[in-house]
């Protein structure tokens, strides 16, 4: 269990070093999930900070994470990019996998682009291809807001209807169609991990709704629930669950695919940003 005014402190800590090299203050963040690396490529780039300069901030282990915090502009618009997220598989107690996004809203973002790589389980899915999250499934993982609330930032019971933005969820959809990739939409069942699901868990999940199935986004959607920021999210399902698909899951083949199809998710996060404005943020 955190101490509420320790964490408190290193929240505005790291907020207060971020804030000191920026040159403005972003209200966009995006999480460079697994494959979209690329996108700082198409993004003017004022600021790298490693992760290890920011006070407080966890280290990022999880292969193909840089581990660094990079400012810029994407599609006019100033972001926050986190290459390298954090995940409870890592060790990290779950105050610290979402520490991160306490910060940005301490910093003032007000939206917040989740990406991932997933295992599909919808039967209409392919590999690669893209899932947009519409809402989740986590009941068997350790709350994001488990221990002493933080009512700077929200509420001790958050609402959880529309954790994901229905507004964003329709840019999304239109983002993708506008650019000529295809995309579902469905729920995302969290996993702790790291060990991937079992057939018979992904028989379970399919039978209540699941369309896809990953160790990360959803701590971090509901802490950016609570605290007021909207939340935009998308999947690369990257291989098939365990059980459909027809051979032994691995990292080679993750990584295989979402690299198959890194151009068309930087693209596809692109697109969004250039949509959104305004009091869309």
């Amino acid at each position: 269990m955190f101490d509420k005014n320790e964490y408190i402190s290193a929240i505005s800590d790291a907020s207060e070093y971020i804030k000191s090299r920026c040159i403005e203050v972003p209200k966009i963040c995006i999480v460079l999930g697994s494959g979209l690396s690329h996108l700082a490529d198409i993004c003017t780039i004022d600021e790298e900070i490693p992760y290890s300069d920011i006070p407080g901030f966890p280290l990022s282990t999880a292969p193909g994470h840089a581990g660094k915090l990079l400012i810029g502009t994407l599609s006019g618009k100033r972001v926050f990019m986190l290459s390298g997220r954090f995940h409870y598989y890592e060790g990290y107690e779950i105050s610290k996998v979402v520490f991160y996004v306490r910060v940005m809203a301490k910093l003032g973002v007000k939206t917040l682009i989740l990406t991932n790589a997933a295992g599909g389980i919808l039967d209409e899915m392919t590999t690669p291809s893209f899932m947009i999250i519409e809402d989740h499934l986590s009941f068997f993982a350790e709350s994001a807001l488990r221990g002493p609330n933080l009512e700077e930032f929200g509420v001790r019971f958050p609402d959880q209807t529309h954790v994901y933005d229905q507004e964003y969820i329709k840019i999304l959809e239109e983002s993708a169609s506008s650019i000529g990739i295809d995309i579902l939409k469905g729920v995302y069942a969290y996993s702790k991990g790291p060990q991937y699901e079992t057939p018979a868990e992904i028989r379970a999940l399919k039978m209540l709704g699941a369309g896809a199935v990953g160790m990360s986004t959803v701590p971090e959607a509901i802490t950016a629930s609570h605290c007021g920021i909207r939340v935009a999210a998308f999947s690369c399902i990257s291989n098939l669950a365990a059980g459909i698909s027809s051979g032994l899951l691995s990292e080679e083949e993750v990584l295989e695919n979402v690299n198959k199809v890194s151009e068309n998710s930087c693209r596809l996060v692109q697109k969004f940003v250039s949509r959104i404005g305004g009091e869309l943020i």
